[in-house]
């Protein structure tokens, strides 16, 4: 297990990368309020979610879909085992035709006790205008998509009062969604300049934090806390223009979990298959400065010493790099 906790004081954003050192990936990000806790799990690989409880497994609240080579969806179906029939909606999001190809895995069983069901699935298809949506309905056997109203598409793909998640879509041959999730800026009261004000507890506090209110009162008892950010990272061409696209969007990020599928010397090979090298996921940690790399999504073709050796590579471009921790040294 790789936990990695940000901001215990105000919100807990923790993030855990799933999956073994050269086999599929993914990564559950979690994001605990104090008053709930919202699970977004990013691709689903053969064999991901073993480590994870059942009771988590279904609770997760959105999937989110990089592409749908078979390494990053062959794990759906123990995910979709979990949650099919549960009475809370699942929302699934990926690039364009990910509804379609969902569909077939929803039709994929046979469905003759279906009546009654609960299950829904939201999903919702990321192009670069818009993003389309559809429904799909345990108790109909997930026969029928019903298409619903779409938005245009502006960068951001979900937005809830304790995360907000936004989409890139790169290239790797195929469309493939780069992921950043954020939670806001949060706004509390000083408890100790309250206390020296001498004015009692009330809805007005409220009024406060919501920035309305006295302006002086605001200015004086109000303290903000920027919120965090990771970023999940995986199967596109790392160029120039990719480059100068994400380094901005990535600025201060606590944690990018990024692949890492080739060798800084194969860097044409890279290119050829839309992938990047372990020192390009480094250079681009660098010069968005973020907390922290974690590199994963290793190609099998290289060693264990290989691996090690890769680490060292991207170390040597950006010291704050490191697999995580399950993998072991």
């Amino acid at each position: 297990m790789n936990l990695i906790v940000l901001r215990k004081d105000v919100m807990a954003l923790t993030v855990e990368v799933l999956g073994p050192a050269g086999g599929d990936s993914a990564a559950l990000v979690r994001v605990d309020s104090g008053q709930a806790i919202h699970r977004l799990l990013f691709d689903c690989g053969e064999g991901c979610l073993a480590s994870l409880d059942h009771a988590e497994v279904m609770q997760v609240d959105r999937v989110f879909f990089s592409h749908f080579h078979m390494d990053h969806v062959a794990g759906f179906d123990a995910l979709f085992r979990a949650t099919f029939s549960r009475p809370e909606p699942m929302h699934a999001a990926g690039p364009e035709g990910t509804a379609r190809i969902l569909h077939h895995r929803f039709r994929g069983y046979l469905w003759n006790l279906h009546h009654g069901l609960a299950g829904r699935w939201l999903v919702e298809d990321v192009s670069p205008d818009l993003v389309a949506r559809w429904r799909f309905e345990a108790g109909e056997a997930f026969e029928t998509a019903h298409p619903e109203p779409g938005r245009p598409f502006a960068g951001r793909i979900a937005q809830e009062a304790d995360y907000s998640v936004e989409a890139y879509i790169m290239d790797h041959g195929t469309p493939s969604l780069a992921y950043i999730v954020r939670t806001p800026t949060r706004r509390n009261i000083d408890p100790a300049k309250l206390a020296a004000l001498g004015r009692p507890p009330g809805p007005w506090l409220k009024e406060l934090k919501a920035g309305r209110g006295e302006p002086e009162l605001v200015k004086s008892l109000i303290v903000e806390t920027p919120g965090e950010a990771v970023a999940y990272l995986t199967d596109f061409l790392m160029d120039d223009a990719a480059m100068d696209r994400l380094a901005p969007a990535l600025a201060g990020c606590a944690t990018v979990i990024c692949e890492s599928q080739y060798r800084a010397s194969d860097v044409a090979l890279a290119a050829a298959n839309k992938h990047m090298t372990c020192a390009q996921a480094a250079e681009l940690a660098r010069r968005a400065d973020v907390g922290e790399l974690v590199l994963f999504h290793l190609s099998s073709r290289y060693t264990p010493p290989e691996w090690r050796e890769m680490l060292a590579e991207a170390q040597a471009v950006f010291p704050r790099t490191r697999f995580p921790s399950h993998w072991g040294s």
